[in-house]
């Protein structure tokens, strides 16, 4: 698992749920937003000091600043309103959907993904089809749309594409992941 992935993850739910400081909607959201920051830097924790001997920081090697220095930038220039919070939101979004780069480059480097970590990226991706659902719903239902998120998810749903079909004609069938030399 690419720890790069998860600090960037972590910096997701930290840059996307700070309005926990700012405005209560109900204790069930205030919770699930306390657990998604709680639980990725516990998952930091557990990857960088409980288990460091396990992870492998010589594959690991992706250059993030590359991913938040531009997500960053273009969250200053398109976002909904320009404010703090509403900046680092959309900051947020366009992370999420580039979060997932340095574990594929990760795979990619390594050339080959165990079954549970192939898994793991599958529920990461498939997470987004949700997302998709729940798009459809709110428009349909609700009038909403939200381009910024919208356009975000199918960039993230891009980059998930090789993997679903690596995934659908391997792991499926009992193999492991490899990629061609």
């Amino acid at each position: 698992i690419s720890g790069k992935s998860q600090i960037l993850f972590a910096l997701v739910f930290t840059t996307r749920y700070l309005d926990l400081f700012t405005s209560f909607v109900s204790i069930y959201n205030t919770c699930m937003k306390v657990f998604f920051i709680s639980a990725s830097y516990f998952t930091l924790f557990l990857m960088y000091h409980k288990f460091k001997a396990t992870y492998d920081s010589n594959h690991d090697t992706f250059r993030i600043e590359f991913l938040v220095v531009p997500v960053g930038g273009l969250a200053f220039l398109v976002n909904h309103e320009f404010a703090p919070l509403e900046i680092l939101w959309t900051f947020s979004i366009y992370l999420e959907s580039v979060a997932i780069l340095p574990q594929l480059f990760m795979v990619s480097k390594t050339g080959e993904a165990e079954t549970i970590t192939s898994h793991y990226l599958f529920a990461l991706g498939s997470y987004r089809g949700l997302y998709l659902l729940n798009w459809i719903y709110r428009y349909y239902f609700e009038g909403f749309f939200d381009l910024i998120a919208v356009v975000a998810g199918v960039v993230q749903t891009i980059l998930y594409c090789d993997f679903f079909y690596l995934y659908i004609t391997k792991v499926l069938k009992g193999k492991k992941i490899s990629l061609p030399a």
